[in-house]
This record gives C-alpha cells, structure tokens and sequence, in this order.
C-alpha cells in the first residue's frame, strides 16, 4: 500500500451537529508504520472505514489533551484489544497522558479484568507504554524521525506541533495554534503541512448559537488560526501541499471549498486540500 494521509475527522472543537463531521483525527501510514494523530471522538469507526485492522495499531501520537484530540484514545485502545491486539503499542503524548491512560483503565477495571479471566487476552496494562513528550526530538526508530515544537494555544501550554519524517518523505501537524511564525521553519521543506483554519465569517454565525459567545470569540481569537495565516506559515515554509484541516466552522451550510480556498490564496498559491471526514492525501 503507498504511504497516504488520511484525515478521519476534519472538524475543529468538541461538539457534534446531524450529519456533520467529526473532530480532529489523523491516520499515517509511511514506510510501513501505522500511525495515529490525535484521537478525538469517532476516530476508531474512521479508522475501521479507513479499512486498517485496529490489530495493526502501532504509534499514537497526542499533541495536546483537549478533549477534541484526546477523547477516544481510551476506547480506541481498548476495542483494538478487543479486536485481538496482542502486541505493544506505544502512545506519545504531552504530560498528563499517562494519568488519563491510568484513569480510563481504573474506570474500566470491570471489563478488563473479566475479559482477561473470561477470554483469556492478555492484560490491556501491560501492552500499552505511555512516553511523555516536550519540546524537541520524540522519536528516532527505524528510519523514522519524530519531532515536536511547543505552538501557541493558550490556555494550554503543552500543545505541540509534530514533524514526522522517513524515507526522504515529511508530513508536519500544525496542532492547535495562533498564528505562529516559528512553526514555518519546523516545517521547512515538508511535503505536507496539515494546519488548522478558521473563516471569520463563519466564527461570528458559531459564536452567536453557544451559550458563551464572547468567550468562544476571545478563545478562538487567541488560541487559532485563520486560513490565510495557515498559508503564510506554508509559504514562509516553502512545503510541497498544504492541508486545511481542524476547520472552524465545518458544519456551517453557507460556507463551501470555495470559501476556504478564496481565503487561503491570498496567502497560498501552491497545491491545496480541504480536509473533509476520510479524505485520502497520497504522499507522492
């Protein structure tokens, strides 16, 4: 199978709308590894649609605890468990991965233990490794080169990008961030810079149906990026196809492609994708 991209949910924060799309998760696959980014709700039915056999996981990478990024890492593990998961998989995220790992196994202390004593799998516990990140190198394991640089998300501090690199062939995941000029130098060259956007637009009709208005706008203004910051950082960053993913809004009925498009290139005039649920990006 050729390495690809594929983005399982496109859609920025936490909430669910009637046929909208789902929050943010990615799935990897480069010189043979089976690679998960960011695990928010309804990554483990986009894997499975995906066609990847959950026995298969191998890296999950988090790269911030928003519930958005990090709500189905539990589950995600457990039904691939379920599925016959038999061999180690490691989950690289920021500190606080370990105590929700921890947490979600006490929470399903029942299951497990029954699973375990009833059908005779081996103990969820003990094939899981939990490796807290910071800033800088994270992995360097056959042919593959992981690192992360600390973004701009306030009130989150330990939210970082991640630059994943084999075989010649670099992908980089923005994560959750304002504007941010150093991220164009940690993506320097990537074949694909995935990087959140919002449309202003499109954030004034989402502020004006929550209930906290003028909160979601501070925070949004803040902690996000709007699609033509996304293209300066991948022109300032020379990278080969930039991505839109992470969009806010991405259930709004009167904004299309179009729109995100005529925003971007004002900024962007090089190969472009709006990420949309289970959209395939080849790695060339």
């Amino acid at each position: 199978m050729p390495d690809r991209l594929v983005l399982l949910g496109s859609k920025g924060g936490p909430a669910l709308r009637p046929g909208g799309p789902w929050p943010s998760s990615s799935l990897l696959e480069i010189g043979g590894r089976t690679i998960v980014v960011d695990c928010g709700l309804g990554v483990t039915r986009g894997l499975v649609d995906a066609g990847l056999s959950l026995k298969a996981l191998d890296l999950i990478f988090i790269t911030h605890l928003h519930s958005d990024h990090v709500l189905e890492l539990g589950p995600l593990i457990h039904t691939a468990w379920t599925a016959g998961l038999a061999g180690p998989i490691t989950i690289f995220g920021p500190p606080g991965t370990g105590h929700y790992w921890r947490r979600f196994c006490q929470a399903m202390e029942f299951d497990i233990e029954i699973r375990i004593a009833d059908e005779g799998r081996p103990d969820i516990r003990e094939l899981v490794s939990i490796d807290e990140f910071g800033e800088g190198d994270v992995l360097r394991q056959r042919g593959l080169k992981v690192s992360a640089l600390r973004v701009d998300h306030p009130p989150v501090t330990d939210c970082f990008a991640l630059r994943l690199d084999h075989g010649g062939k670099s992908v980089v995941f923005s994560a959750d961030t304002a504007f941010f000029p150093p991220l164009a130098d940690f993506a320097d060259g990537a074949d694909i810079l995935v990087h959140e956007a919002m449309l202003e637009e499109g954030n004034e009709r989402l502020v004006a149906r929550t209930g906290n208005g003028a909160r979601l706008r501070e925070h949004l203004l803040a902690s996000h990026s709007f699609a033509e910051e996304a293209g300066r950082i991948a022109s300032d960053a020379g990278v080969k196809r930039l991505v839109l993913n992470h969009l806010i809004p991405a259930d709004d009925a009167e904004i299309g492609d179009a729109d995100w498009v005529a925003a971007v290139r004002k900024t962007w005039a090089g190969d472009l994708t709006i990420a949309r649920d289970g959209l395939v990006v080849e790695l060339a």
